[in-house]
């Protein structure tokens, strides 16, 4: 019987179970956090500086799906500066980002400013004295390295805060940070 989870991933943390990197030997581990059963898969990556939804599953096919492009994933974003329409325009209809050295036209997306972060869980990122930021939130079906970073910096907003809130169907809904919560997944 297949399990599944999802969890907050807090700041911090690398989005997997064994660390084979040797320049990486101190960093916190999701099998630092959480005792789950063996053949246990992250789907996808946030990044160590990205917080918020990954899902955890023993079922192969499962994750495949939820890496595919059919599947949406929903990030709230704090930037550097303040968002205007202009900028969503922008990503909307797709920005020119690198990818492994080469240029990469995103696919358009979802975007919205958010006036309202309230779900958000606070952490101090930085003194207001350093500049206005703002939210916003972006929408894609693909993911690729560090996309939604390298989106808001071409656009002149730098990422301060990511913060995943939705996969799909799943979503962060009120779990905390480093919380975990067995969930159904009906069709597998």
């Amino acid at each position: 019987m297949h399990k599944y989870y999802k969890i907050y991933k807090p700041y911090g943390v690398l989005s997997q179970f064994v660390n084979n990197q040797n320049k990486r030997r101190n960093k916190k581990l999701l099998s630092d956090i959480y005792d789950l059963p063996p053949n246990t898969m992250a789907i996808g990556r946030l990044d160590e500086k990205s917080e918020g939804l990954l899902l955890l599953t023993t079922n192969g096919k499962f994750s495949e799906y939820i890496r595919s492009q059919s599947v949406e994933k929903e990030y709230h974003v704090m930037v550097d500066g303040i968002i205007t329409d202009t900028h969503i325009n922008q990503l909307t209809k797709g920005i020119d980002i690198s990818i492994n050295g080469k240029s990469y036209q995103t696919k358009p997306c979802k975007a919205h400013i958010l006036n309202d972060i309230c779900h958000i869980e606070e952490r101090f990122v930085r003194d207001q004295r350093h500049g206005k930021t703002s939210w916003l939130s972006i929408t894609i079906a693909e993911g690729k390295f560090r996309q939604v970073r390298k989106m808001t910096s071409r656009i002149g907003l730098p990422t301060l805060r990511l913060v995943r809130v939705r996969i799909g169907d799943y979503r962060l809904e009120n779990l905390t940070s480093g919380k975990i919560e067995e969930i159904n997944c009906p069709h597998f």
